[in-house]
């Protein structure tokens, strides 16, 4: 099946069509559509978030729409920083603010204390011509903590600092990141559901 991926993040889209082609499936980028728009992202989970996002995709091109929504929850932070993790740094703030803002925020604390996890809502949308819509949320985690300082030259966002065990999400291939990565468990647990799904 294809699908419109909501979201203009170019590196988000390639991790997610490169899931979503292993699990048999196509997913065109907004650009490849001719859409252009920004959607205001006011929910207050990562689910209602993803919800808004394939909602409004879905709508616009009248087909079904899958979205991602995903950040980084520290325990030292109390969960933060959440639906703030791509703006921690402020609005339009780069990867490498927002990592250094992590660190200072987490400087002289220790290992014990630094447990974190990504997490990631996807959530497909299908619009219904005669019907009620069909909207499905799946949320899956991947458990880490935050390093001390930035390992690897892969991936993207918060993925230098991210530790799973001693090795960084930088530092895994896309294969081995994956495979055991939010947004991978996710779009699986996803692709599961839509399996036994008729649209």
């Amino acid at each position: 099946m294809i699908f419109a991926l909501a979201t203009n993040n170019a590196k988000k889209l390639k991790e997610i069509q490169r899931i979503l082609n292993a699990l048999g499936h196509d997913a065109k980028t907004l650009r490849e559509l001719g859409i252009e728009t920004e959607i205001e992202e006011n929910g207050t989970t990562f689910a209602e978030n993803a919800l808004i996002k394939a909602k409004t995709i879905a709508q616009i091109c009248k087909m079904p729409a899958i979205s991602d929504d995903s950040g980084l929850e520290v325990d030292f932070l109390g969960g933060a920083p959440g639906v703030y993790t791509a703006r921690y740094a402020g609005e339009n703030a780069t990867d490498d603010e927002n990592i250094d803002k992590l660190l200072a925020a987490l400087k002289d604390v220790p290992a014990e204390k630094r447990g974190a996890a990504f997490v990631s809502s996807v959530c497909l949308y299908v619009p219904v011509e005669n019907g009620e819509d069909i909207s499905v949320v799946c949320t899956g985690r991947c458990e880490g903590w935050i390093g001390y300082e930035r390992i690897g030259d892969g991936g993207f966002g918060y993925d230098p600092v991210f530790m799973v065990g001693d090795v960084s999400y930088s530092e895994m291939t896309a294969e081995e990141k994956d495979a055991i990565s939010h947004r991978g468990k996710a779009l699986r647990l996803l692709g599961e559901k839509m399996a036994n799904m008729t649209f």
